[in-house]
């Protein structure tokens, strides 16, 4: 199932959804970023960057996407994780995902992707997902939410997406 292909201008993307740039602002941090279609090495693709700060207890820069355009869930359960293509700046970054069971906006399930400088095809497959601050079992069947997080750590933030999908 594809998500993003880049193949549509600007944020948007097959599903009819946008893709949205989220920082640590929203609950008082001073981190900050951007997030803009560009072409590198021939590639079109959406760029996450910014400068991830710690103060005020903060510490991300997100670009997050709704899977429906309603906010609905998304029954996944067919699937067994995500795959994507990126590069970035030899960092750590973290994809993110959350279910229609998820009430509070720091939960989330989480698996840990290092982003090289050349473009690399990631698969984070739903089983190895870490459930953050939250109890519940990750469902697939009620998936609503996605996020590219550069998180937890003062540094750079430099993360292309070229392609992201769900595989089986």
């Amino acid at each position: 199932m594809i998500v993003d292909d880049r193949s549509l201008p600007g944020a948007e993307t097959p599903l009819g959804t946008r893709w949205e740039l989220l920082t640590d602002g929203v609950m008082g941090g001073v981190s900050q970023g951007r997030l803009a279609p560009e072409v590198i090495d021939g590639r079109p693709c959406l760029r996450l960057t910014g400068e991830v700060r710690l103060e005020n207890n903060g510490g991300f820069v997100q670009m997050a996407l709704d899977l429906r355009p309603d906010g609905g869930a998304v029954d996944l359960s067919g699937f067994a994780g995500v795959a994507l293509t990126a590069r970035g700046n030899d960092q750590g970054y973290a994809l993110h995902l959350r279910t229609a069971d998820l009430t509070r906006p720091w939960q989330s399930y989480r698996h840990g992707f290092v982003s090289s400088s050349a473009w690399t095809a990631h698969r984070l497959p739903f089983d190895s997902l870490v459930a953050h601050r939250t109890d519940a079992p990750f469902d697939a069947g009620r998936v609503r939410r996605i996020g590219l997080v550069a998180i937890g750590r003062a540094f750079r933030a430099d993360l292309a997406l070229a392609d992201l999908r769900f595989y089986a």
